[in-house]
């Protein structure tokens, strides 16, 4: 998305991202006209700011940063004109800034509608920040779904799920490629992992109050693994 938008203003684009990403984020990145710099998870953050610095470049945080998160509220609104009498939205969750604002927007109009975090098993990274009452590094990083691996989540973000989000729960990979095939065959979407941590959610508690809804949150997905996922 950054890509896509930098190359709608010809401006000058620079992705940081993990070495183990999926090609089809990395091609579409590069489709876009955006350089890639692939850096170990664990040298992540050290290397973004060591090139926001060395090119001199703004900063835009996948999580970290209020006019992110603010432009991803708009999700929850686009959600409340579609379904006006939603009870339940399940958002998938990785460093915090998409459900953070979408739990502010839609808590502003509807406050009783109930928000449900949903993390991979494998990178709990909020559900353990939450429990210990401030940001820590993940017990686990080891999801196939790399697009909510993140290594950490912070303070602004934490603060606005424990105020406005009212669950959080966690799905294991297993559960997570049942839902990427359920949204394969019965919507006839094509989702990468974390897009389907939400459904996943969904199909493990036949009790979650409706009409519900679940974000998509990415179609980033190798044709190869989707084959192999959808023949399991």
């Amino acid at each position: 998305a950054l890509a896509y938008a930098a190359q709608a203003f010809q401006i000058p684009c620079v992705v940081v991202i993990r070495e183990d990403a999926q090609l089809t984020k990395l091609q579409a990145i590069r489709r876009y006209g955006a350089e890639i710099v692939l850096v170990p998870l664990a040298e992540w953050q050290q290397r973004l700011e060591l090139e926001q610095q060395r090119r001199n470049l703004h900063l835009v945080h996948p999580f970290d940063d209020p006019a992110v998160a603010a432009g991803q509220g708009t999700v929850g609104l686009e959600i409340l004109d579609a379904i006006p009498d939603l009870r339940t939205l399940i958002v998938p969750v990785g460093g915090g800034g998409l459900i953070a604002g979408i739990a502010v927007a839609i808590k502003a109009q509807r406050p009783n509608l109930r928000i449900i975090g949903v993390e991979p098993e494998g990178a709990p990274v909020v559900s353990e920040s939450l429990a210990a009452g401030h940001p820590v590094a993940p017990s686990r990083l080891d999801s196939i779904a790399d697009g909510l691996g993140a290594p950490y989540t912070r303070a602004f973000n934490l603060s606005l799920i424990e105020r406005f989000v009212d669950q959080m729960r966690t799905v294991s990979d297993d559960a997570i490629i049942e839902a990427l095939k359920a949204v394969a065959q019965q919507a006839k979407l094509v989702v990468e992992p974390a897009g389907a941590a939400a459904v996943a959610a969904l199909l493990a508690d036949a009790e979650i109050e409706r009409p519900v809804a679940a974000v998509l949150s990415g179609g980033n997905v190798d044709m190869d693994r989707l084959g192999s996922w959808l023949t399991r």
